[in-house]
């Protein structure tokens, strides 16, 4: 990857203010690698920081994030009696999803039952988290040698949502090789 010039910094010194922290390398719990394939964006130590926060390391790791064959309901088993520790995953897991689109549709699943989850929203958590046990060094790459051909996939399901019957969408946005949305 082509740094930036001294000519474009110095210019850029004068007109603002600011210090030259050099090549990005973490920023907000997201590191950046830069490789000659392009540059990849992984949160692998945010992941490694869940994983401790509710004692998973270690655990018996998964292959997906979430069981094909179970259907979530609302009224499924008992209501957890402090429901902000479940919020409060579901919620750092929505911010794994920027480098984690593996996970996204079981989050989005998952942070329907943010009101009123239940012990079985809770395990169905702490299954994604045994995925990401197994599956830390994943991320999202940035290419550099790709076209700026814009692609775009999306799905549905008619009816899905087994408490409401409203349908379910979803899609990817790729720029040549990489994505992004």
């Amino acid at each position: 990857m082509k740094a930036i010039s001294q000519a474009k910094i110095g210019f850029l010194h004068k007109e603002f203010k600011m210090n030259d922290l050099g090549n990005l390398s973490y920023f907000l719990g997201i590191e950046v690698d830069r490789t000659d394939q392009g540059i990849f964006l992984s949160q692998k130590k945010y992941i490694r920081d869940l994983l401790d926060q509710y004692d998973m390391n270690g655990c018996k790791t998964l292959k997906l994030p979430m069981d094909t064959h179970v259907k979530l309901l609302s009224t499924a088993d008992t209501l957890l009696p402090h429901p902000e520790i479940y919020q409060r995953l579901i919620g750092k897991l929505i911010y794994l999803t920027l480098t984690r689109p593996d996970i996204a549709y079981t989050v989005h699943v998952l942070s329907q039952f943010m009101h009123s989850p239940t012990s079985v929203h809770f395990q169905a958590a702490k299954r994604v988290l045994r995925y990401l046990a197994g599956s830390q060094d994943q991320g999202i790459l940035l290419a550099s040698k790709s076209g700026a051909q814009l692609k775009a996939f999306c799905d549905n399901d008619w009816a899905r949502c087994p408490n409401t019957r409203k349908s379910t969408s979803g899609f990817c946005i790729l720029l040549g090789k990489s994505p992004i949305a």
